[in-house]
């Protein structure tokens, strides 16, 4: 080698190399992923829907300009995964970076930044470091996707705690796959299975799903208020129904359309009180009320299917807060927004797709879920209490003033209290061996012949709480968000949660478990950094100049002992 270097043509010889080595690799790519938890893998999902695409996808992220640190990492690692999008679609995802109506009119851009919030995709108020100190600077952390004329909005941040951070980032950055994969998956899908409300037992059809029906549910699927009394049987369109807060008793009619609806591979989202508590109950009695039974008669079906919700209310520290009278002045009452045990923020206890990297869902008086023996269902809990919670048995008396001292407090030694259970599996009717012949015929005339057992693969979810997909309001406000908290006007994630779960029923591609990916927050001990300062420093610069320079030193060298041998030989 070191002969042909030296000889008269070696210059060529290098070019040559290094021309071959460029075209190789500017047309193949390799990559390793060295981290721990395949931060840079993506998953076989992802690549499976990507593969597919035929026409190309145009998408537009507004993590651009001068970003605040964090926001500038997730800018990167934004690029950095679209390239690889990119690459594995051969060039039919288009993306390109902008800040929001940067060079239009303030009239423009103000409608534009409207559109996009009409899209979900909102600006955050960021702190940004200059030379003069702080400064505050709105930053949009999300993007456009469009396809076809469809338009789709990404809010990056969305379902994230945004006191978190640093943390708030680093979760951004962790659900960065699976936000931009389902955004496509979804705007390139020609079929979106249908969703039905149900209605006809009082489930609510007030301005209280008003954020369900027409901000959750409209923008994401087709879905239709189903009165379950007008129809022998459930439609075969309806992929899933959602069930919130019924008041009037089942017969066993409306029971048997919803267990063979089941038993066909219908899915069903149960958000049901048990126990009848509202907040303008309290109001109304003079500061305590007795929970009574709402009387369903939907114990059966559901023990059939692997649940029970228990006869009682569920308290926990971890809260929500309403406003409270804390005393009077000048007659007048002082009221402040105080924690209410009724209205435990509910959390994650898996690491499920549905629930994992949420932030809090907000409940309104939930009651407690057990399981119970259905064989061949698995059961997932979605939501539950936090380490310090407890359990008030029927008959359960609803205070205003629950918790008065410390004393109170060490009651709460329950942990983890179920409110949310995924069941899936293959389940078994509840009508196997005691259906009438009126039902069959019934069944019979509507085209359907009765299925005991065995269902095909099938999944539901069963909530405890009637209010966690209904919103409140205000006269100034008009409808809230659901999971708003009226009063602090505090954001939960209760529509996250619910457009998670209908997305890991309805979606077979396997992207929803790109939500649990795990990335480690590896974040520098400052006291250590403070205290080896110099060392840090040394390995960091000194050592690299060092090997740099001894390199250059040995170069030089060997290059003057290979010339002087060179001419001594010709001497």
């Amino acid at each position: 080698m070191a002969k042909i270097l030296s000889s008269r043509f070696g210059w060529i010889f290098v070019i040559l190399v290094l021309g071959v080595l460029n075209i190789i690799f500017s047309t193949t790519s390799f990559r390793m992923d060295l981290t721990s938890e395949k931060r840079y893998t993506l998953s076989d999902s992802t690549r499976s829907m990507l593969s597919q695409l035929t026409e190309p996808v145009e998408i537009t992220v507004f993590l651009h300009g001068d970003l605040p640190t964090g926001f500038r990492q997730l800018s990167a690692r934004t690029r950095e995964m679209l390239d690889e999008f990119s690459l594995i679609t051969d060039n039919k995802i288009n993306y390109h970076f902008e800040y929001p109506g940067e060079d239009l009119p303030d009239s423009l851009r103000y409608q534009l930044i409207d559109s996009l919030r009409q899209l979900g995709v909102n600006a955050t108020n960021a702190k940004a470091r200059t030379k003069e100190g702080e400064e505050q600077q709105l930053v949009y952390p999300g993007a456009l996707v469009e396809y076809k004329g469809r338009v789709l909005g990404i809010d990056f941040l969305q379902g994230q705690n945004m006191s978190g951070g640093l943390e708030t980032l680093h979760k951004a950055e962790t659900l960065l796959e699976y936000k931009l994969a389902s955004s496509i998956r979804k705007i390139i899908q020609e079929k979106i299975p249908r969703v039905g409300y149900l209605a006809g037992n009082g489930e609510p059809l007030d301005n209280s799903i008003y954020d369900l029906m027409q901000q959750t549910l409209k923008p994401n699927y087709p879905v239709n208020i189903l009165p379950l009394d007008q129809f022998p049987i459930i439609p075969e369109e309806f992929s899933v129904l959602i069930i919130v807060k019924p008041t009037i008793r089942f017969t066993d009619q409306q029971k048997l359309k919803l267990d063979q609806f089941v038993m066909r591979g219908g899915k069903l989202i149960w958000a049901l009180d048990n126990l009848y508590a509202s907040i303008d109950s309290l109001q109304r009695s003079e500061g305590s009320f007795i929970a009574f039974d709402m009387g369903l008669n939907l114990e059966d079906q559901l023990f059939r299917y692997g649940v029970r919700i228990n006869q009682d209310l569920v308290q926990d520290v971890q809260c929500d807060k309403i406003p409270s009278v804390i005393g009077t002045m000048g007659g007048k009452p002082q009221i402040q927004l105080l924690p209410w045990p009724y209205f435990p923020l509910l959390t994650s206890p898996s690491a499920h797709p549905i629930s994992d990297n949420l932030d809090y869902i907000v409940a309104q008086f939930p009651q407690s879920i057990d399981t119970v023996q259905a064989p061949g269902i698995r059961k997932t809990v979605l939501l539950a209490t936090s380490l310090t919670s407890r359990v008030l048995s029927t008959p359960a008396k609803v205070e205003w003033q629950s918790v008065r001292n410390e004393d109170d407090l060490a009651l709460f030694n329950r942990t983890s209290i179920p409110i949310a259970i995924l069941l899936e599996g293959k389940f078994k009717s509840l009508f196997a061996n005691r259906i009438t012949s009126s039902q069959a015929d019934t069944l019979r005339l509507s085209g359907q012949s009765f299925i005991a057992e065995n269902s095909s693969e099938n999944k539901m979810v069963v909530i405890s709480d009637g209010d966690l997909f209904l919103n409140g309001g205000t006269q100034a406000d008009g409808p809230l968000p659901m999971g708003m908290n009226v009063f602090s006007k505090m954001q939960y994630a209760n529509r996250d949660f619910l457009l998670n779960t209908l997305e890991y029923m309805l979606d077979p591609s396997g992207i929803m478990e790109t939500r649990s990916k795990d990335f480690k927050l590896r974040l520098l001990d400052p006291a250590a950094v403070e205290k080896n300062k110099t060392l840090w420093q040394i390995l960091a610069f000194v050592i690299p100049i060092s090997i740099i320079a001894s390199l250059g030193v040995v170069f030089q060298l060997m290059r003057k002992r290979m010339y002087a041998h060179r001419n001594s030989l010709k001497g």
